[in-house]
């Protein structure tokens, strides 16, 4: 059974019509953090259930709910979410996670190291720098992964 899991970060209170396009049909959503505003987490939710954790710039009672980072299990897949990438607190190899995923950095990136998936959507808010306004989606199949970036068209 195949898993379609749409990643989105940095969105800065910035949700778009584009990123909302391309998550429809999604089993699941994961927010990196830097939401902006709770209004954002509860339009993702109206696509699917969502996973998020709190980024360095979501401040206030809404944003103290939301944990610092969080580990989930999709099929064979044991994933950990966390904002900044620097601040990972476990070693993914030794815990056992295939996935790991941050925003903060707003580039996109996706890279394997020692069997361990490290996903960053990038941004999908406003615009900084000349960095492309990006989500992620990860096809999970049994225990293989499969990730890639979206550019939206913005």
């Amino acid at each position: 059974m195949s898993h379609r899991i749409g990643i989105i970060s940095d969105t800065h209170g910035l949700l778009r019509s584009e990123a909302l396009a391309i998550l429809q049909g999604c089993e699941r959503i994961i927010h990196a953090g830097d939401v902006g505003k709770p209004e954002v987490l509860q339009r993702l939710n109206e696509l699917a259930p969502v996973t998020a954790v709190r980024g360095n710039n979501d401040k206030g009672a809404w944003a103290e709910e939301l944990p610092v980072s969080a580990s989930i299990t999709v099929g064979q897949v044991a994933m950990y979410l966390i904002h900044d990438l620097a601040e990972l607190p476990v070693d993914p190899v030794a815990a056992g996670i295939r996935v790991v995923i941050s925003g903060h950095s707003h580039k996109p990136s996706i890279q394997e190291r020692h069997g361990v998936l490290y996903l960053n959507p990038g941004s999908a808010g406003p615009r900084r720098f000349k960095l492309p306004v990006t989500v992620a989606e990860l096809i999970i199949n049994n225990a293989k992964v499969e990730a890639r970036i979206v550019e939206l068209r913005v």
